[in-house]
């Protein structure tokens, strides 16, 4: 359990919760469609206006699917005429549909229903049953991520109305704790990741990590700059050593299942916690710097996969790597080329200072192999180079060992938040050559920066160990992304439960050993 009284909050903070509401809509199953404010279908584009005949007002939703011809992904909406005027929204699903489509209609029909703000949903699907519970799946995710309020600090709020209850059908397989413990997960990754960097600053973020580890039954320890320095963690400290106070640190957080309170941890998670990245001396301009509070969103996937693993008591003994800081510019700022020597002594020419997070990183990989973990995975906003190879729409992965590398892949693919792998090849190590040190922090050209970082990460982790890294270019994208329709997507936990959980990697990783 946590071991330490919470660090005191600056006066901002004192005023504000950083911690989301605990409450989320209630979920109920009833074996006839409900009377609520929305009632949302999916169906294959290929079913007939026949099997829309179970339906309420069976007619106006023949009404609907006949306004034009079927096709996928596209939305329609109607009303019924009953007492509430339902808000009939009627979604196309093409019978080779992935997760990702479904997740994407699912996030179309959620914003055709928000514009009533409903506080009762139903949701429904037609067809094959293992068609049914994938698609269900999805409406529900997104009426989970529809429901979750991000971050609001207005004098006066407009007092909108937000989804309380939700109806599922009777006969539904799907597996609702895991659902509501990835959705809850997401939803916390955005909700960190969307906070102010006034509000959620090393200090801050110091504090909410306290409450969540107290709430969830994590045990804590907290690595300050004095604990830092004696570990020899210098690359992270070198980032931090420009930050008006002190503040910064690496959080250390395990969960632990019934008689696993010993021993190596089958699974360490690594996150990326830069709260606020001016870029350092090699400062960012205006439209790079302006979502910088965004970039600490490795470690919210992090810390938020971790606390559903806790929530969904996977048999899996798991730790949390958080590397946080601010990477600030002033006079104690750390400058292109000096040399520092990281906790592993991995020494380290600084070519540039705004790859600060593959410094933070590096130290904070160092010390979580320490413990020998079975598996690392780290999860990082670290390239704009990832997001100009992919865009927003997908992350990249990179991974030491090629059956991890193409698990990633299938995790990706099978959960709908799609990750693409990159090279991993040892001869791009000779772009980081140093003439001093023995490496280069990074290139001085941008040419493959993205696989440069996990060349230059790769140096602190130990070969013996498997290890993942996640470039998240997908943390946000500008009208959401899949089943999220805001910017921030808390892209990551999703993926991450999938590979964890479902895919049980640990396991598969055992057996090709």
């Amino acid at each position: 359990m946590v071991k330490q009284a919470d660090p005191p909050l600056p006066a901002p903070l004192r005023r504000a919760s950083l911690l989301p509401p605990a409450t989320s809509p209630q979920i109920v199953r009833s074996r006839t469609c409900p009377d609520a404010d929305a009632l949302l279908v999916v169906m294959a584009e290929s079913a007939g206006r026949e099997s829309l005949a179970r339906l309420p007002d069976s007619g106006r939703w023949k009404d609907l699917h006949a306004r034009d011809k079927p096709r996928a992904g596209t939305v329609r909406t109607g009303a019924l005429a009953n007492r509430r005027q339902t808000l009939a929204v009627l979604g196309f699903l093409g019978e080779e549909a992935g997760a990702f489509e479904r997740l994407a209609l699912a996030g179309r029909m959620l914003k055709e229903a928000a514009a009533r703000s409903p506080e009762t949903l139903g949701l429904a699907a037609i067809g094959a049953p293992a068609t049914t519970d994938a698609a269900l799946e999805a409406l529900l995710s997104a009426s989970l991520a529809e429901a979750f309020a991000l971050p609001s600090f207005k004098s006066e709020e407009p007092g909108r109305r937000r989804i309380r209850r939700i109806t599922l059908p009777a006969d539904t397989g799907l597996d609702l704790r895991y659902v509501q413990a990835c959705a809850g997960g997401t939803n916390l990754a955005r909700w960190l990741t969307a906070l102010p960097p006034n509000f959620l600053d090393s200090r801050g973020y110091h504090s909410v990590i306290v409450r969540l580890a107290r709430r969830h039954g994590l045990s804590m320890r907290w690595l300050g700059e004095a604990a830092l320095r004696r570990a020899g963690a210098n690359a992270f400290l070198a980032v931090a050593s420009a930050n008006e106070r002190p503040g910064a640190g690496i959080a250390h957080l395990a969960y632990r299942p019934a008689r696993r309170s010993r021993g190596s941890p089958d699974l360490s998670l690594i996150g990326k916690g830069i709260v606020f990245d001016t870029g350092g001396v090699n400062l960012k301009p205006h439209r790079s710097m302006l979502e910088m509070h965004t970039d600490m969103g490795g470690s919210a996937v992090a810390l938020a996969t971790l606390i559903a693993l806790a929530e969904l008591r996977a048999p899996i003994a798991a730790d949390a790597w958080l590397a946080i800081t601010e990477n600030h510019i002033g006079p104690r700022a750390y400058r292109p080329q000096e040399v520092v020597r990281a906790a592993n002594g991995v020494t380290i020419q600084v070519v540039h200072t705004d790859a600060e997070g593959r410094m933070a990183l590096a130290d904070t990989l160092a010390l979580a192999a320490r413990t020998r973990p079975r598996l690392m995975i780290d999860f990082a906003t670290l390239t704009g180079a990832c997001v100009y190879s992919l865009t927003e729409r997908m992350s990249g992965v990179f991974a030491n060992r090629q059956p991890l590398a193409d698990a990633l892949v299938e995790a990706g693919r099978s959960s709908g938040e799609r990750v693409w792998g990159f090279p991993f090849d040892a001869d791009f190590d000779a772009d980081l050559d140093s003439k001093v040190a023995d490496i280069l922090q990074c290139a001085v050209e941008g040419k493959g920066d993205h696989i440069l970082a996990a060349r230059f990460l790769n140096r602190f982790v130990p070969r013996q160990i498997p290890w993942a890294h996640v470039d998240l270019s997908s943390a946000t994208r500008g009208g959401g992304l899949g089943h999220i329709n805001t910017d921030v997507t808390g892209f990551g936990v999703r993926f991450a439960l999938e590979l964890i959980v479902k895919q049980n990697v640990l396991k598969s990783l055992e057996r090709r050993a």
